[in-house]
């Protein structure tokens, strides 16, 4: 089926922030008092959930708004550094065209993701839900999904990591995995998302399955 709102995740599925998070990650975990990681032990990290990953950071749950508001705040001092993925561009624009209600529902700051995206492309989206807990998004999804007067059957929510889809599902809106994002594909997969995009133009098939 093709659907009429689209919410999309926005680190790891359109902007391409993971280089920068590795980059910063330790400076992170020396202000807030958790493990520090090498590249290769961040990579192998990607194929665990967000959970497990704290467990093994020694991470309690209490510091993780710290260590976000942090990482917001680089990240802000730092957006010009940002890409979009390739692509992400034009099937945004094609998506707008084509009559799909677009949103945003991420942990992140509506402030960096407006500055990343850029004016132009900001503006496609009648949604920003941002700036929540990593464990919050449910509620932000259902708030888009009741704004936009769309049912949550025609609604797919966009994501990389399997937290976006355990929040997506438990309003009753689609996930759709992205291969390129924090989470490998092979990862996501154990969750068997409802649709799986391989590269960003393939996001094309929201509308046109």
């Amino acid at each position: 089926m093709s659907y009429r709102l689209a919410i999309f995740d926005f680190d790891g599925t359109l902007a391409d922030s993971f280089p920068f998070f590795v980059s910063v990650f330790n400076r992170i975990a020396d202000e807030h008092g958790f493990r520090r990681v090498d590249g290769e032990e961040a990579q192998q990290l990607r194929h665990h959930d967000t959970r497990t990953i704290m467990r093994h950071l020694g991470m309690p749950a209490w510091k993780l708004p710290l260590a976000s508001r942090s990482f917001i705040g680089l990240m802000r001092e730092n957006a010009a550094r940002i890409p979009l993925f390739d692509g992400i561009h034009e099937v945004l624009h094609t998506l707008s065209r084509e009559g799909v209600r677009l949103a945003i529902v991420s942990s992140n700051s509506e402030q960096n993701v407006r500055l990343v995206l850029g004016p132009a492309l900001g503006d496609l989206f009648q949604h920003y839900e941002c700036g929540m807990s990593i464990f919050g998004k449910a509620a932000r999804i259902r708030k888009v999904v009741k704004q936009a007067a769309v049912p949550a059957a025609h609604a797919l929510y966009v994501g990389d990591q399997a937290m976006d889809a355990e929040a997506a599902r438990k309003v009753g809106v689609a996930f759709g995995a992205v291969s390129w994002g924090y989470a490998p594909i092979e990862a996501l997969r154990r969750i068997k998302p409802e649709r799986e995009f391989g590269t960003p133009t393939e996001l094309l098939r929201i509308v046109r399955p």
